[in-house]
């Protein structure tokens, strides 16, 4: 009886597990056997396998050591002011107020649209010749003289992750406001009758509800920016001079600019194997009982 049972939810699970198994882990095994081959458009008729020659030639590239910062930079100040901005946000339209829905709709809607189409548009608003951003500044008497903010090596990276940063709010907004209401009257009542004041119960009652809220929206978000090329890819591809260029944005220059697909999918595996090392780790951090109140 057990084994027709299994059988029966095994025959439907079939259909899911195939289609996950053409769409995911037969193009993951490919661009990994891909990764040890010598595979451009000028040798697809004589593919051969050369070991680790891809990878070696990855690691050897002058630039990745910069890539590998402007990765961690990336991530790093990316994530840290989403969370921080988020956070903030997530307070403020906690309390009721008029027009709630209306405000909570316009500061969600980056969140909807396409992070390419968003970095065109910032590319256009940050031209350091004709974008709106250094015409306003300069109306406004704050600059005297265009601000070059993508063309400029020292300021491009810091473009990017503040539109990043930008696109990246309303996630945090959206999670941590969910877990806020959450957050059951009766413990902020009695805060109130102990005579807490708001600093205390933000820090003593309301982080400590939602930690487990905060620690995977956080680990999770850390996933998505490392792989999220989409924005710097609208706005800069990499440059100047490599100095928007990260892991995934590498991976698609190689590829379409290059024609190496054999040394773009040895950083895809790079990027890959780090991942799963990231993904290990957040899965240990957020299992049954980690973060209990």
């Amino acid at each position: 009886m057990r084994l027709k049972r299994f059988l029966f939810i095994f025959s439907l699970m079939i259909p899911t597990l195939g289609l996950v198994g053409i769409l995911s882990f037969y193009p993951t095994l490919k661009g990994i056997i891909l990764s040890f081959q010598n595979y451009t458009v000028f040798t697809f008729n004589r593919i051969e396998f050369i070991g680790f020659d891809n990878y070696i030639e990855v690691f050897e590239d002058p630039v990745f050591p910069e890539i590998v910062k402007n990765t961690i930079f990336w991530i790093l100040f990316s994530v840290l002011f989403q969370f921080l901005l988020g956070f903030s946000l997530a307070l403020l339209m906690w309390k009721p107020f008029r027009g709630r829905g209306i405000y909570s709709g316009l500061v969600f809607y980056p969140w909807a649209l396409s992070g390419f189409a968003i970095g065109l548009v910032w590319s256009w608003l940050l031209n350091g010749q004709f974008g709106v951003v250094n015409d306003l500044l300069m109306k406004l008497h704050i600059i005297r003289n265009n601000i070059n903010f993508l063309s400029d090596p020292k300021k491009a990276l810091f473009s990017v992750i503040l539109v990043n940063v930008w696109y990246g709010i309303p996630f945090f907004a959206i999670m941590i406001l969910a877990a806020l209401q959450s957050i059951p009257r009766s413990l902020l009542e009695s805060a109130d009758i102990d005579g807490a004041n708001s600093i205390a119960k933000l820090f003593k009652i309301v982080i400590p509800y939602i930690k487990p809220t905060i620690v995977n929206t956080i680990l999770l978000r850390i996933i998505w920016v490392m792989n999220f090329p989409d924005i710097i890819y609208g706005m800069t591809r990499g440059g100047p001079a490599d100095s928007t260029n990260i892991l995934s944005v590498y991976m698609i220059n190689i590829a379409y600019y290059e024609s190496n697909f054999s040394k773009s999918s040895a950083v895809g595996v790079i990027i890959l194997s780090i991942l799963f090392i990231y993904t290990t780790f957040y899965l240990k951090i957020t299992s049954k009982g980690e973060f209990e109140i």
